[in-house]
């Protein structure tokens, strides 16, 4: 049997590491739950995409709106662009793979919507074409990516840098940042539901 104990001790701390230099982008991450909240309240929609890990961050995200995060509230409209496989498959074979998104936002984003692409590298020339399609459409841009640089900060309204090389730390940290965007604008719309109510009564 091979004792694997002290690797897995320093998987949890250099991933624990990496988490809390994260708090280096609170004030983005303040900015990106400002600027859903003032998209969905504008009565226009988010739309998530990403590769690979980052495709399932993306329907996570997408589904902690549609459906809820920790508490009871009104839907919030979220698509993610990695679950239909016969538009996926479709795009990636007659138009080619790195056209996968940028067909789908050509299609769906509209002028106001808010684009939260998930990449961490910055780099996937797939998640690039969806931006840029995004930005002509005037959509706003939030980007969470990793410590490298990217080839997106002049296409972005806010970026979220996770200050790692490593893609399964950067996916880690991304995750906590999902989960603290998803409370933070769950709780805006939930408070602005109680405050209707009382002022009702």
């Amino acid at each position: 049997m091979t004792n694997y104990e002290n690797d897995i001790l320093n998987i949890f701390e250099k991933s624990a590491r990496v988490i809390n230099e994260s708090k280096a982008s609170i004030k983005e991450i303040n900015s990106a739950v400002n600027v859903i909240v003032k998209t969905i309240e504008k009565g226009k929609k988010i739309v998530i995409f990403g590769n690979g890990g980052s495709a399932a961050d993306a329907q996570h995200m997408a589904a902690e709106f549609v459906g809820r995060y920790l508490i009871e509230r009104d839907s919030l409209p979220a698509i993610a662009l990695t679950t239909d496989t016969s538009v996926l498959t479709g795009i990636g074979n007659d138009y080619g793979f790195e056209k996968v998104f940028a067909r789908q936002c050509d299609a769906l984003v509209n002028n106001g919507d808010l684009v939260i692409a998930i990449s961490t590298s910055g780099k996937s020339p797939n998640i690039i074409e969806g931006i840029k399609t995004s930005k002509n459409k005037n959509a706003k841009i939030i980007l969470l990516t990793g410590k490298n640089n990217n080839k997106l900060k002049h296409l972005t309204d806010i970026t979220i840098r996770i200050p790692s090389n490593e893609t399964p730390r950067i996916q880690e940290s991304h995750r906590i940042i999902i989960h603290i965007i998803c409370e933070f604008v769950e709780k805006h719309f939930q408070d602005q539901k109680t405050h209707s109510k009382k002022n009702i009564k």
